[in-house]
Order: C-alpha cells, then sequence, then structure tokens
C-alpha cells in the first residue's frame, strides 16, 4: 500500500501539470514547453537515485522522495500532449492516427528498457534481495540520464509545428488586446464535456496499463500471487512491451481508416470479459498463464492507446488544443493510473483477487459509456475550430 500511494502521487500532480504547462504550451509553443518538462523529469528522476535513505535523512526521506515524485508528475503532466501535438499537428490529414502513433510508443520502450535494466541488475547482483534494497535499485534510475540527453537532443532538433506557427499571430493579438482568457478557463468554459468524457475514455486506457504494468508485476512475484521468481516476471514484462508496442501501431493505423471511435470501443468492450477472466488465469501459478495474463491485458491497452494520440488532439482547438488533451488525458490518469492500483491492493486482501477483475470490467464499462457519448474525429482538421468542422458537417460530439 504504501509502494503504490508514493506511485499514486505523481497521478495526483498530472492534472496541475496539464493545466500549468499546457497554459504555456498554448501561449508559447509546443518545443519549448516540452524541453522545460524534460528538464523538470531528468532532474526529478536523477535525484531519486541519489536520495539518502531513512538511516542518514530519517523522515526527510520518505518526504523528500514524494516531493521529487510529485515534480515527476507534474512532468508527466505536461509532456504527453506536447509530444502527441507535435506528431498530430505535423502529420497528413489521412495519415494523422499512424503519426501521433511513435509518441504513444513511448510506454513500451520505457516498460522494456525498465524492465530489462531491472532484469540487468538482478542478474549482476544475483537474487539476494538485500542487496538490491540497499543500492542496486539505484541504479536504473541514474541510467536515466542517458536517455534525458538523447530525449534533450531530439526536442532541441524539432521545429515548431505549423499548425501553432500559423495561430501564434492570432494568440498574440488576443494577448495584447487583452481578450484571451486563461486556456484552462476557456477550454471548460467552451469544451467542458469533452475533456470530462476523454477522461473516462482513458479510464480503462490508464487502468489496463498501470494494472499491467505496476500490480501485475507486484502480482507475479509475490507468494499470494502468481509466486514467480523476478527474472521470469521481468522477461515477460519485455515481451509483453513489444506486442503492445505492436497493437499500438496496428491500432494508430486502423484509425485512420476505421475511425478512433470504432477502435477505442474495441478495446472497451474487450476489457470487460477479459478482466473477469484475468485473475483465475493468473492465479493457477502457472508461468505461462501469467504470460498470457499479463500480455493479453497490454496488448489490449494498446487496441485504445495508439488512437488516442490522434483523438484528443483532434477534439480541441489550436488555441487551448494543449490544455484541453493534457487535461482529459491526465484525469483519466487520477482514476485509472492512481486509483486502480491503491483500491485493487485492498480489494485482492478483502475479498480476493477476482474482486480486482470486477473493478477492471467496472472501469471498462465506463470508458464504453464515455466513447459512445464522444464523437468520431477523424476527419476533424487541426487547424480549425471545433464550431468550425461542425459547421462544414464533419461529425462532432
Amino acid at each position: 500500500m504504501a509502494s503504490f500511494a508514493t506511485f499514486a502521487v505523481a497521478f495526483v500532480a498530472r492534472p496541475i501539470g496539464a493545466i500549468l504547462f499546457g497554459h504555456h504550451g498554448d501561449r508559447l509553443g509546443r518545443k519549448n514547453t516540452l524541453i522545460a518538462t524534460l528538464v523538470l523529469m531528468g532532474i526529478s528522476t536523477v535525484v531519486i537515485g541519489l536520495l539518502p535513505g531513512a538511516a542518514t535523512l530519517g523522515v526527510a526521506a520518505p518526504i523528500i522522495l514524494v516531493v521529487l515524485r510529485f515534480l515527476q508528475g507534474l512532468a508527466v503532466g505536461g509532456v504527453w500532449a506536447g509530444a502527441t501535438l507535435l506528431a498530430a499537428e505535423y502529420a497528413p490529414p489521412e495519415k494523422r492516427g499512424l503519426y501521433a502513433t511513435f509518441p504513444q510508443l513511448g510506454p513500451a520502450f520505457a516498460f522494456a528498457l525498465s524492465s530489462g535494466t531491472f532484469l540487468a541488475v538482478n542478474v549482476a547482483l544475483g537474487d539476494t534481495n538485500q542487496t538490491f534494497l540497499d543500492w542496486g535499485w539505484r541504479i536504473p534510475f541514474l541510467l536515466s540520464v542517458v536517455l534525458i540527453g538523447v530525449g534533450f537532443w531530439a526536442r532541441m532538433a524539432i521545429e515548431e509545428t505549423p499548425v501553432f506557427r500559423n495561430a501564434r499571430q492570432d494568440i498574440q493579438s488576443a494577448l495584447v488586446a487583452k481578450r484571451a482568457k486563461p486556456p484552462i478557463l476557456e477550454v471548460f468554459r467552451t469544451q467542458p464535456r469533452e475533456v470530462l468524457l476523454a477522461g473516462g475514455v482513458l479510464t480503462i486506457v490508464f487502468t489496463l496499463f498501470y494494472m499491467g504494468t505496476a500490480y501485475l508485476t507486484s502480482f507475479g512475484t509475490n507468494p499470494a500471487g502468481a509466486g514467480l521468481d523476478r527474472r521470469t516476471v521481468l522477461t515477460f514484462n519485455i515481451l509483453a512491451a513489444v506486442v503492445f508496442g505492436l497493437t499500438t501501431v496496428v491500432s494508430g493505423i486502423l484509425s485512420d481508416r476505421l475511425g478512433r471511435r470504432k477502435v477505442i470501443l474495441t478495446c472497451c468492450a474487450l476489457s470487460i470479459p477479459w478482466a473477469l477472466v484475468l485473475f483465475p488465469l493468473m492465479g493457477t501459478g502457472s508461468a505461462t498463464g501469467f504470460a498470457i495474463g499479463l500480455i493479453g491485458t497490454l496488448a489490449i491497452f494498446g487496441i485504445a492507446y495508439g488512437p488516442v494520440g490522434a483523438y484528443l488532439p483532434e477534439m480541441f482547438a489550436t488555441r487551448y488544443r494543449y490544455t484541453g488533451a493534457g487535461m482529459g488525458y491526465n484525469l483519466g490518469g487520477v482514476l485509472g493510473g492512481a486509483v486502480s492500483p491503491l483500491v485493487a491492493t485492498q480489494l485482492a486482501g478483502s475479498f480476493g483477487s477476482y474482486a480486482v477483475g470486477i473493478m477492471i470490467a467496472a472501469f471498462g464499462l465506463l470508458s464504453l459509456v464515455c466513447t459512445l457519448a464522444l464523437g468520431e474525429t477523424r476527419h476533424r482538421a487541426v487547424e480549425a475550430d471545433p464550431a468550425d468542422n461542425a459547421a462544414t458537417g464533419v461529425p462532432t460530439a
């Protein structure tokens, strides 16, 4: 519970990060804001790796850790919208779903890299848990400095999107004339329904991902769960990352042909029966059963995650798109990413793991209803206001 609660702190910070960095992303541009989020995330992650333990700092150690997790959450709250907007606003209209899957591949690479790094640390240190707990866990955090360097180079090299460059003059003129409201106020004045429904759509997406990557990893190594050794679970994690990365790309391509909404609905519909068979399957103690459960969960997640990269940006006008897309995405993260692992721990302890499956199925039903309530966005022009799309006959919510 303490572990997942510390994990959840970052999700509480995400909507705040979406508002803070969304404001700057909608006013100053996508590129500069992405650089700021990278610096904040990089510093926070490396400092976690350097943080002295409670034996040295006492109660200050866990407090500082929670603060650093909060800062990580602020950064993530601002980075997703900026990354997907760069891809979606550069993309040809007929291939926007495909282009927008490239930022969505980040979690697949991240899960594979993090699992691979921890696997390498485990092999190097042996199965002595105490060595890992004493200092081995710090190695992956410190190695993240390499990714920070790569990310900084990539973000410095890219140009601002043409869509934002074309809208910049109007945004600046509105600011000078004092006609422009803060993006957060404008998005909730004009499209509050889309923000809230998007959060509902993303609930099952976050639930499947963080139940798969965080909770099931813990479940797999827990003697009361699957009871597998750490190396086996980490190896399956890497395999699952490859599968859901492929699923993400394929679903993004299909969303260009079939529509974002139809593909996301497929994920929601599959998640409900899958959730009910997941823990009976994994509870057999079989490595094969665990692998099928983990890979299946993340594959279903990928079906929705691919189209989301284009779906959310297409919902909102350019002048507040960074804020609107970021808020919808991160509201789903609070319920699906923060709440679900915490509640799952309580449910499993009180009622058994099957109750966790019922919780996931309930979130799947919630997302299904929210997706049905939203319109298709595939044919919308990202250069136009959603009201302009409606005026030209493009389907809207």
